[in-house]
């Protein structure tokens, strides 16, 4: 059996734009120069370069490690290359690691056709990667490694356990989870000064907007969502808009469960956090199966949620 190895699949986003605003000869010049440093970072950081293929790159790594430091140091590059003045490209980045077959130069294997399909999932300047790739590995100074959840990948059987890796130094990730169940993309909420999420607790509803974020969960009569219940904190949980999305982190001593609407797999929260929306249930203290635990139920509004 071959070892395992990390495939990098990068991909310039922007480029179709780029064509018409430059022209093809200096559009083309663009890409090049692009995909030419994207390149360079994977050689630098020990990896091999097994192809490009026109505006993205195959390449491949011995270890993990070094595939999401190459990654993570392009991005930045890039980052910074972007503040110059001119159409904008961005890169984004799938990471897969399993068993591949090298012949001729050329590479195959189930992480390539993941890597490649994570590649065309990921956003604008995002580096998604499998479970397998990051497990075990240091997070990057100033980057995070953040949970999406169970995804649906195309041609493989049963969903992947997938991270998105940020990069940009204080952007957030405090162990941040997605839903562990729901099969979904989730796109950022697409007018933020409407977006609003509703609490349903023992037949009554709060709303909150944006700009009353924070929000505290908890048993103290100070906690802008009251919940009596002897089976939740004083200070349960902080309820935060991040990122385009309402965030929420558990504070508490026994944990929280939030259970997607549409999932029967609950996400359990220990001092880490989840992004809500759609509609579902958060469960605080107890976990679902007791059935006399205290439960919130939420819905989100004004999401852009496109199931997959």
């Amino acid at each position: 059996m071959s070892p395992i190895k990390t495939v990098v699949f990068a991909d310039i986003a922007g480029s179709t734009a780029l064509y018409e605003a430059l022209g093809n000869e200096h559009a083309a010049a663009a890409v090049a120069r692009l995909t030419e440093g994207i390149g360079q970072s994977i050689e630098a950081r020990g990896g091999r370069v097994v192809k490009k293929l026109g505006d993205g790159v195959l390449g491949v790594f011995a270890e993990a490690e070094k595939a999401v430091d190459a990654m993570v140091g392009c991005m930045r590059r890039q980052r910074s290359a972007a503040q110059q003045p001119g159409p904008r490209m961005e890169i984004r980045v799938g990471l897969a690691s399993g068993d591949l077959v090298e012949v001729d130069g050329d590479c195959y294997g189930d992480a390539v056709n993941v890597a490649a399909r994570l590649c065309e999932r990921a956003g604008l300047a995002e580096i998604w990667a499998t479970e397998d790739t990051v497990q075990g590995l240091l997070e990057p100074p100033g980057a995070s490694f953040i949970r999406l959840g169970h995804l649906v990948v195309r041609g493989k059987a049963d969903p992947l356990v997938m991270y998105r890796i940020d990069w940009e130094p204080g952007s957030g990730g405090e162990s941040l989870t997605m839903q562990a169940g729901l099969l979904s993309n989730m796109a950022r909420l697409e007018a933020a000064e409407q977006a609003e999420i509703r609490f349903s607790w023992r037949g009554g509803d709060q709303m909150f907007a944006v700009s009353d974020m924070p929000v505290h969960v908890g048993r103290s009569t100070s906690a802008q969502l009251c919940i009596g219940d002897p089976r939740v904190s004083r200070q349960h949980a902080r309820l935060d808009w991040r990122g385009g999305a309402f965030l929420l982190t558990d504070l508490s001593s026994y944990g929280t469960w939030v259970r997607f609407e549409g999932s029967d797999a609950p996400v359990q929260l220990r001092r880490d956090s989840c992004l809500l929306h759609g509609t579902g249930e958060i469960s605080l203290g107890v976990p679902f199966t007791d059935a006399s635990a205290p439960t919130l139920g939420f819905q989100v509004s004004g999401s852009s949620m496109h199931l997959g």
